[in-house]
């Protein structure tokens, strides 16, 4: 994995060091297939928040069919999201997984904040990095 700020392999021992897309803040974020469900871990500070890992391919698809920008939308679980938004996508119960991605309840949200980066990682999309109201777009 290549490209700016970013570093790891994505597993456990190596984990990608990431910046949120305002590059505020910085976090760890790897797979771990051994979880039940199998997760995309992140780790912000002492914070441990798991998604479906199956949101990396999930996301990238939605934005592939999309075709344009998409605003991220970030938000704790307990605040509504914005509609149109990836955040409000990724809580959606019209979504691959019929709800939200996020597996450990009262930490579920934050979804447009912290997978957006890890699909930039991956060379899967393009993520804005301005102080507010980002973007993300399939590559």
């Amino acid at each position: 994995m290549t490209g700016k700020g970013k570093s790891g392999e994505g597993t456990r021992d190596h984990p990608w060091k990431l910046k949120t897309p305002s590059g505020t803040s910085e976090f760890l974020a790897f797979r771990d297939e051994t979880l039940d469900p199998p997760a995309l871990v992140v780790k912000s500070g002492s914070t441990e928040l798991r998604y479906h890992v199956r949101c990396i391919n999930d996301l990238h698809q939605m934005l592939k069919a999309r075709g344009d920008w998409m605003l991220l939308g970030s938000a704790d679980e307990q605040k509504p999201a914005a509609e149109g938004t990836v955040e409000a996508w990724g809580r959606s119960a019209k979504n691959p997984v019929g709800g939200w991605y996020g597996l450990k309840k009262g930490l579920r949200g934050r979804f447009g904040m912290y997978v957006p980066p890890v699909l930039e990682a991956l060379h899967l999309a393009e993520v804005e990095h301005n102080p507010k109201n980002n973007r993300m777009r399939a590559l």
